[in-house]
């Protein structure tokens, strides 16, 4: 009888991590700043059309969520899909995220600003919905028209590119 209770109760605690996990399919509703200043919630942006979001939550994650960018916007492959950079400052002081965005337009053209947000706001709830473990790292996710995470991966773009080309497909 004992066991019996235990393994309902392991069942259960399953369910709830699992339903869990399937809310943080959600993306959330933020609205951040492009790097061109326009107002943007990616979860509006992204509907009715396939978008990979590349995100960066410290300086170390930039030089990969860059990588990124090149990668994809290289690929034929990607040609009919939108990418979005997200950098999240809600950690940086306020008094300094001038700066830093203003370093991170150089050397972007307007069409690369529209497609860069930064982010000030909900911190966890995009670490939740992105999956992030490791700051240093760029976290990348495929979404398709109606919001639905297709694939999600972290790390470098050699690690991880053809396994979200074939989710791509």
């Amino acid at each position: 009888m004992f066991l019996r209770g235990m393994k309902h109760a392991f069942v259960s605690v399953v369910l709830l991590l699992a339903a869990a996990r399937c809310f943080s399919q959600k993306m959330p509703d933020t609205v951040g700043e492009t790097l061109s200043g326009k107002q943007l919630a990616l979860s509006t942006a992204t509907q009715h059309h396939r978008t990979v979001l590349v995100a960066g939550f410290s300086r170390e994650a930039g030089t990969g969520c860059t990588d990124w960018i090149k990668a994809l916007r290289a690929d034929p492959a990607f040609a009919g899909v939108v990418v979005y950079e997200i950098a999240m400052l809600e950690g940086a002081p306020s008094f300094i995220r001038g700066m830093i965005k203003s370093s991170m337009r150089k050397g972007l053209s307007v069409h690369e600003r529209d497609l860069f947000v930064v982010l000030t706001q909900d911190q966890k709830e995009w670490r939740t919905y992105l999956d992030v473990h490791a700051d240093h790292e760029p976290y990348v996710v495929l979404v398709d028209a109606s919001g639905k995470i297709l694939w999600r991966g972290h790390g470098t773009v050699t690690n991880s590119e053809a396994a979200l080309k074939a989710a791509l497909r």
